[in-house]
């Protein structure tokens, strides 16, 4: 075959961008025998996949075609294939990687726990180095200073693990897909779930991180090891910048006592404007650690399916196990048996609350302001799907496709409260109007939602369509899951509506003013910016990153 002549179509057409004949294609082979950068340099691929293994070790550098194949891919896109993934031991090893790179003029994107959905690890051009900070995995806890410090690669999960330990936690204490989001992918995307309610995001539960720069440097963000606020928030700037700025590698989050008693109230809602007027009261009162809501579409598929009779035994040895109050576990257990699947159905939108106390007084307590806050709204329901997250936080990521085995992409905004009702409306409208299209492709939409302080509402909504699963699917899941699910073979018609659908609702999103975390390359970020706003933005990026070698394109940079 020529040198130069194609084989097989780009893997990522969208945009109009697709890698050049000398770039990587869908059969995952290197075309020519140098890379063009996206600076126009060339560089010696040989080489520095040399210089790579000298700096990481041969072990933690993947080059192999079909291993690169499972890195082209997030939750929701295949993007362009890697030249290499590196996973270095260390932070000394990480720098002499990345001076190799930048010295190559090869772009660099940091990997966390491979958990997004907004193309913020994969690059539409390829021939990048993918850096994932697996290996940084270290947990020192000071608990004289109320502060741990973990490596950027530390998962939720094993965090919550080692504070349990010491009757500790963070206050925002992760996304409920924990069991493999990593501190590090926190702190770049933005995250809420476990601890938002009471605590706020990810990005307010840190103090400061060590940071590796575009040309090699180690940037400590602390000026201060008690407080964050020591002159301007240096620390800031790197939460929610997709690895722009740099690759974390270590951060020191606060500590606060773990509250071991707890219970768990569910509400149900008949219309949208009820459900989010309750969780807007709860949010200005602060009394519940976590709060989500979900519509009935989500609470009979997602949730609903784990309705099963294995299911079932887990929850109960989890919330017995975890009950500071075995005879009220029993009792809890009864309640939710009594049940059954009435509080999947209950409602067209349902509030899951959680509060804590350091005795069961104070989580009692709690639980009667949360009731009479509610009263006005919604009426109370049984408790099993809050309690299922409380006992399990951190499930396995069976989300990542649908209850029937389809592909999911979720979106979501944050609105000012007086914005999200006309969107929810809106929202209802532009389905209606495509709902004929949906209907015939198996297209389908849920809805959930999580308050983001007291000023802003977070309403995420997860597409669903009928379509073959990914490198990504199959090697994340579980085999006996996977097979567990229809299987669907490609369905690039669905595919396509499902993401006109998606850009669409981004767009609604726009109109109604929100913001979004998790950016990535999949929302608008530089048009909501005023002029002054861009320019400080692209110095400060300039200044880190000359080269623009960071993860190039994710923020619009």
């Amino acid at each position: 075959m020529p040198e130069n002549e194609p084989c097989c179509d780009p893997v990522y057409p969208v945009d109009g961008q697709a890698g050049g004949a000398n770039g990587v294609k869908a059969c995952g082979r290197l075309h020519g025998a140098v890379w063009q950068t996206q600076k126009g340099g060339m560089a010696d691929t040989a080489t520095l996949i040399d210089q790579l293994k000298a700096a990481v070790g041969a072990k933690g550098v993947i080059d192999g075609a079909d291993a690169l194949a499972y890195f082209a891919n997030d939750v929701y896109r295949t993007g362009g294939t890697p030249l290499a993934v590196i996973r270095p031991a260390d932070v000394p090893a990480l720098q002499v990687a990345v001076k190799a790179c930048a010295a190559a003029g090869v772009a660099m994107i940091p990997r966390g726990g491979g958990a997004s959905y907004t193309d913020g690890y994969i690059r539409p051009e390829g021939g990048h180095v993918l850096i994932d900070t697996g290996a940084f995995d270290s947990i020192v806890i000071d608990e004289a200073n109320a502060v741990v410090t973990v490596g950027a690669g530390v998962t939720w999960a094993a965090l919550k693990t080692a504070l349990d330990a010491k009757s500790l936690r963070t206050p925002f204490w992760g996304p409920f897909s924990g069991i493999a989001a990593t501190v590090g992918g926190s702190l770049s995307q933005n995250s809420v779930s476990h601890g938002t309610a009471a605590h706020g995001i990810s990005a307010q539960s840190v103090l400061g991180m060590d940071v590796v720069l575009a040309n090699g440097e180690l940037l400590s963000t602390s000026a201060s090891s008690a407080t964050r606020h020591y002159g301007p928030d240096l620390t800031g700037l790197f939460t929610g910048d997709c690895g722009v700025f740099g690759i974390k590698v270590a951060a020191r989050l606060p500590l606060i006592t773990l509250r071991p008693f707890f219970e768990t109230l569910s509400f149900a809602f008949d219309d949208f404007a009820s459900c989010h007027a309750g969780a807007r009261a709860a949010q200005l009162a602060r009394i519940e650690d976590s709060q989500f809501g979900l519509d009935l579409a989500l609470s009979q598929g997602q949730i609903g399916r784990q309705e099963g009779v294995g299911a079932r035994l887990a929850i109960a040895a989890q919330v017995l196990a975890k009950a500071p109050n075995k005879l009220k576990g029993i009792a809890q257990l009864m309640k939710m048996a009594m049940a059954g699947e009435n509080p999947m159905r209950a409602g067209a939108y349902m509030a899951h609350f959680i509060v804590d106390g350091a005795d069961a007084e104070e989580a009692s307590h709690k639980a009667r302001q949360l009731r009479l806050l509610m009263a006005p709204h919604g009426r109370e329901i049984a408790n099993s799907i809050p309690t299922f997250v409380r006992s399990v936080p951190f499930a396995p990521l069976f989300n990542i496709l649908g209850p029937g085995g389809e592909r999911w992409v979720p979106i979501h905004g944050v609105f000012a409260h007086d914005q999200v009702v006309p969107f929810d409306t809106a929202f209802k409208a532009l389905i209606a109007s495509r709902k004929a299209d949906l209907d015939r492709l198996g297209i389908w939409t849920g809805t959930m939602f999580s308050p983001v302080g007291s000023t802003g509402f977070l309403y995420e909504i997860a597409l669903y369509w009928p379509d073959a699963r990914t490198a990504y699917h199959l090697q994340t899941l579980d085999g006996e899951h996977v097979q567990s699910l229809p299987d669907f073979p490609a369905n690039p018609e669905a595919r396509a509506a499902a993401n006109d659908l998606k850009e669409a609702i981004v767009a609604l999103m726009q109109d109604y003013r929100a913001g979004h975390f998790q950016l990535g390359r999949a929302y608008p970020y530089q048009p909501r910016l005023s002029a002054p706003a861009k320019a400080l933005l692209g110095a400060i990026k300039r200044e880190l990153d000359p080269k623009g070698l960071m993860n190039p394109g994710a923020l619009g940079l």
